[in-house]
């Protein structure tokens, strides 16, 4: 794997953890959201899918390791948000009579989202981010050697 290969699989990190961040954000900032933007019923929790993009990581290893070639022939892809899909569990319900979203029976329906586990999303999707992020820097600084050496 080249150094230009490992900059492209860390950028496609990069770019899909800050859209999970945003997605987190999102539930968290409509926690209490009673009416959705299409004014049916409470926000619904978005979540994002992710795959690898192109030839996965283990198959690397397996075509480099019965091969016997090197693994630079091998194309490796990186990370790629495919879809944000909602959550479909049911909203909670409150008795909250005087809301002016309450139905007949006096219930709101509140989106179901835990804080704590969007917290938890969230500070894992930074956490990845710095790291892809000091991955780009490592390579940056193994091309600037390697354009050094050339010099030399």
């Amino acid at each position: 794997m080249g150094l230009f290969t490992a900059l492209d699989i860390s950028a496609s990190a990069l770019a899909a953890e800050r859209q999970r961040s945003e997605i987190a954000s999102s539930n968290l900032a409509n926690v209490d959201t009673t009416r959705s933007s299409s004014g049916s019923g409470p926000y619904r929790r978005k979540e994002v899918v992710l795959q690898t993009a192109g030839t996965s990581f283990s198959s690397l290893l397996g075509a480099s390791g019965s091969s016997g070639s090197s693994s630079a022939a091998v194309p490796v892809g990186g990370v790629e948000l495919t879809r944000v899909v909602e959550d479909t569990s049911a909203a909670i319900r409150r008795y909250e009579p005087g809301h002016p979203d309450a139905d007949k029976d006096g219930y709101v329906s509140y989106p179901s989202i835990n804080p704590a586990q969007e917290m938890v999303d969230l500070m894992g999707s930074v956490r990845s981010y710095q790291l892809n992020a000091t991955a780009v820097n490592a390579s940056k600084q193994m091309i600037q050697q390697s354009i050094d050496l050339l010099k030399s």
